[in-house]
């Protein structure tokens, strides 16, 4: 926990802020203190989102629909305002660590551990699905662990960016690598079944020490979830392996109901079993450190009055804040997921970090791959609407994305201290193939099977024009104007990415072109700003574009891209990103 600096608040609602646990693209959570003494964990959204009348409503929602959810297995919300200046919700502190740090720091659970485990987040799960909610996000790091049970937490903040609590919703965009169910991915109609594959994935973690779909990167592990079977390990024996396994059936009908599941876990039920003691010794004893830790907390004096996060420009601006230090357990993954979007793999595919965190407080999932720290593109506060760039004469979209599922962009500091915007590319997969493309240090493989396979022969896209660039150029000429598709190809001959640029007049600095790169249901979207001109050639720098969401594998970094006229009237595109295969392609301007 990070003392609470000047320029934050000393009370939210009806709470005494103690200080703050974490911080991240939903925005801050802060430890706090009821007037009667309770410890409650704050989560106050980013003030970018308060601005968004559509977010509150759906906040106000889920606030309502988190706070039906109770039991002995999850945190309850306690209060919420929706209609603060900028909103938060307040929740049950617990103080234990979670699966995650309990994991990397001790190893893996004992078997009869996991067993009280399964059966108690099942019976919270089974009286989640029985309100017609489904969870969506269940993951190691999600799953708390006190002396008597597990508890569940984290619902309403990150589903509210989703716009929907429903059992049965489609299209969704809410979950974590690597514990997302198949159906999830492929933005197909998911129901409670997927929070069963899920708690099959977060068990599987739980007594082997690692995840059931490994892999270093999030398209990595998202394609496995979807194509290959779960790697269970030696940990996982006799009939809780079965079990297990059932979970993670890729086919949703397979899948043990909740209740079934917790009756095969713990017959005469969990309650039972955790009264006997279930953590091991080291985990007991780290619990009850932490706990008396919680009572020696005092809050620091009030030295300016009750209000919510101020409107600073990153938190305007959206940009992740860095990891300052541990987050709290019971803030889960809001904190470190964007708007509208899941996050990247979740904190049980990272190394342990060094030295030791404070128990009750989770270490923030910002790891998109390798060693990365990963944080949202900054968001501006106003925009062309969504799907539609701007400039005169563009057309709409055809039709929106059938999903949108993002992670968060590795941000870099930039010369201001913020995180620097990244690139849209859609880093290049051949669909239904088992090959992987390289997409910095990570892999993306195709998550969409029966979409072709076969790459074109190396060579098949022409050079850039050599030609001589000619005089410089004020701005972009006329002849570039207008809205260009085509498909691409990377450099190792991976193809069938649909491309589409929208390049619209302006000078040199300006954004000029508004690009969609799209597989299936998956989609990167990009705004480029003018370096240079010429008759016959743009040279652009692109970033992805602050008022869309991405998609899982877009790729980390801005892109130097080049437009060069053809002698046929065409266009040809050629991206100098690495990480994105350096993808060219031949493109046609709509109605040419």
């Amino acid at each position: 926990m990070q003392p609470l600096e000047a320029g934050e608040p000393r009370t939210i609602g009806a709470y005494r802020l103690l200080g703050r646990l974490g911080a991240g693209g939903m925005g801050r959570v802060y430890l706090g203190r009821s007037a009667g003494g309770r410890t409650v964990a704050v989560k106050v959204v980013h003030p970018h989102f308060a601005l968004d009348e559509q977010f509150r409503a759906r906040f106000r929602h889920e606030v309502q629909a988190a706070r039906r959810v109770g039991g002995r297995w999850t945190a309850p919300v306690l209060d919420a305002d929706p209609d603060a200046p900028v909103p938060w919700v307040a929740t049950g502190y617990v103080a234990g660590p979670s699966l995650t740090q309990a994991v990397q720091g001790r190893g893996p659970l004992p078997a009869e551990s996991v067993r009280i485990l399964g059966a108690g987040l099942a019976e919270a799960l089974a009286a989640v699905h029985a309100l017609g909610l489904v969870h969506r996000d269940v993951k190691p790091s999600n799953v708390l662990l006190t002396l008597d049970g597990p508890r569940l937490i984290d619902f309403g903040i990150a589903r509210a960016t989703d716009g929907t609590a429903s059992l049965t919703a489609s299209g969704v965009s809410i979950g974590s690598p690597g514990y997302m169910s198949p159906e999830q991915i492929l933005g197909r109609g998911v129901t409670g079944a997927a929070d069963v594959f899920s708690l099959g994935a977060v068990l599987a973690y739980a007594a082997t020490g690692e995840p059931p779909f490994p892999g270093d990167s999030s398209a990595a592990l998202l394609y496995k979830v979807v194509h290959e079977s779960p790697e269970l390990g030696a940990g996982l024996t006799g009939e809780l392996r079965e079990t297990v396994a059932a979970c993670l059936a890729k086919d949703p009908a397979a899948r043990p109901a909740p209740a079934a599941l917790a009756a095969r876990l713990a017959p005469a039920g969990a309650a039972g079993l955790v009264r006997d003691g279930w953590l091991p010794g080291p985990l007991v004893e780290e619990v009850s450190r932490s706990a008396v830790r919680l009572l020696d907390l005092e809050p620091g004096e009030p030295t300016r009055g009750s209000g919510p996060i101020p409107f600073t420009s990153a938190a305007v601006g959206g940009a992740a804040e860095p990891d300052t230090g541990p987050q709290s357990a019971s803030a889960g993954a809001s904190a470190g997921a964007s708007a509208g979007v899941f996050g990247p793999p979740d904190a049980s595919y990272t190394a342990p970090a060094s030295g030791d965190r404070a128990a009750g407080h989770s270490a923030s999932p910002l790891l998109a791959s390798g060693d990365r720290a990963a944080g949202p593109a900054a968001s501006p506060l106003s925009g062309p609407p969504p799907g539609a760039p701007p400039g005169p004469g563009t057309p709409p979209p055809t039709a929106p994305p059938r999903v949108a599922l993002t992670v968060g962009a590795a941000a870099e500091p930039g010369a201001n201290g913020r995180g620097r915007r990244v690139s849209c590319t859609v880093a290049l997969a051949v669909a239904g193939a088992l090959a992987a493309v390289t997409v910095g240090s990570a892999f993306l493989f195709d998550l969409l099977p029966g979409r072709g396979g076969e790459a074109p022969a190396t060579g098949a896209r022409p050079p850039a024009s050599t030609a001589s660039p000619g005089s410089q150029q004020a701005g972009v000429p006329s002849e570039f104007i207008g809205t260009w598709q085509g498909v691409l190809t990377q450099d190792n001959g991976t193809s069938g990415y649909e491309y589409t640029a929208v390049i619209t007049r302006g000078a040199n600095g300006a954004d000029v072109v508004h690009t969609t790169t799209t597989l299936g249901p998956l989609q990167c979207h990009g705004v480029g700003a003018l370096d240079s001109a010429t008759a016959t050639e743009l040279h652009i720098t692109e970033r992805t574009d602050p008022t869309k969401p991405g998609t899982i594998g877009c790729t980390g970094a801005t892109a130097t891209m080049t437009y060069t006229l053809q002698p046929d009237g065409k266009l040809h595109f050629a991206s100098q990103e690495a990480a994105a295969g350096r993808p060219t392609g031949e493109l046609a301007k709509a109605g040419g």
